[in-house]
């Protein structure tokens, strides 16, 4: 911990420094678009919309009905193909199951409009639809729009998107502090998802990684100087195995920049910390700049950087 000036400041003892940060950790960063993204449910419910209304044409048949009709309908129109895997709440473009249990014999649908259509691969199809429940779907189900139950499966699918979206509002709160930083500093500039190349492209330095895939969340740097600041995100609103394996990386990587003359800052919040406190505060004590969303608010940055 590096910011004695910044405790003194706020009337904080250095002692009590690391209870200041964890116990100005946030319950949540649930925005009120947090549980559902409706753009994203329209923009994905639109790219079947029209496969779906050929579908409808299948819904509620008598089970004696339901094949020929299914035949015909992807004789003509065999682009419908492409929406059966959202019926089943998924995205994916090819699905592989064992058709057999017992002799481990494996079946693989590829969900693309085929160049060629034939009677064996409809039939193909069709047994997907029996051996998945979706003939039941159709059949018995009652549904009477697959556009509706669609847009309903995307808002279910949506919702599981959701520890996504707390990293990305993480990334976009640290984000505005540093813009507004970078504003009232002139010699300050950042970019994001700042890898190797990207750093050496806008800042001119050369830095080692200690692995190909690293990119840092934010790189920031001082003009008049030189310096360089890399910075990491996070936000944990439960605990788990993962913290632990966070911190311990944190206290390498800030050892690893800090003997190439670069900063490292980590930023991180969340009461899913208060499960592992023990390892955060072992890097707490380690790095320079373990900090948190409260502390950029009350103009940390002001103080690490000059």
């Amino acid at each position: 911990m590096n910011y004695i000036n910044f405790l003194i400041q706020h009337n904080i003892r250095p002692e009590n420094s690391f209870e200041f940060l964890y116990k100005h950790f946030l319950p949540t960063l649930a925005t009120y678009d947090y549980l559902v993204d409706w753009d994203k449910v329209l923009e994905n419910k639109f790219k079947y919309e029209i496969q779906l209304n050929i579908l409808n044409s299948l819904l509620n048949l008598k089970k004696e009905e339901f094949k020929k009709r299914f035949f015909e309908v992807l004789r003509i129109y065999p682009e419908v193909i492409e929406s059966f895997p959202i019926l089943l709440a998924t995205r994916e473009r090819e699905l592989i199951f064992i058709d057999d249990i017992y002799n481990l014999n494996i079946n693989r649908y590829v969900f693309v409009k085929p160049y060629l259509i034939n009677k064996e691969l409809i039939e193909n199809y069709y047994q997907f639809f029996i051996k998945t429940g979706l003939k039941k779907l159709f059949c018995d189900f009652k549904i009477t729009n697959l556009v509706d139950y669609v847009f309903g499966v995307e808002v279910g699918l949506n919702s599981n998107a959701r520890k996504n979206r707390t990293g990305k509002i993480m990334e976009q709160v640290v984000f505005n502090y540093l813009n507004n930083f970078c504003k009232s500093n002139p010699n300050f500039v950042f970019i994001e998802q700042a890898t190797q190349q990207k750093i050496y492209e806008n800042f001119g330095i050369s830095i080692q990684i200690d692995k190909n895939s690293r990119r840092f969340d934010f790189a920031l740097f001082n003009k008049l100087n030189n310096k360089l600041y890399l910075i990491e995100v996070n936000f944990y609103g439960g605990g788990g195995s993962k913290l632990k394996a966070t911190a311990g990386e944190y206290q390498y990587l800030n050892d690893f920049l800090k003997n190439q003359g670069m900063e490292f800052i980590w930023v991180t919040d969340g009461q899913g910390w208060l499960s592992a406190l023990h390892p955060l505060e072992e890097t707490f004590i380690h790095n320079d700049y373990v900090i948190n969303l409260y502390m950029l608010k009350l103009g940390i940055l002001e103080y690490i950087c000059k």
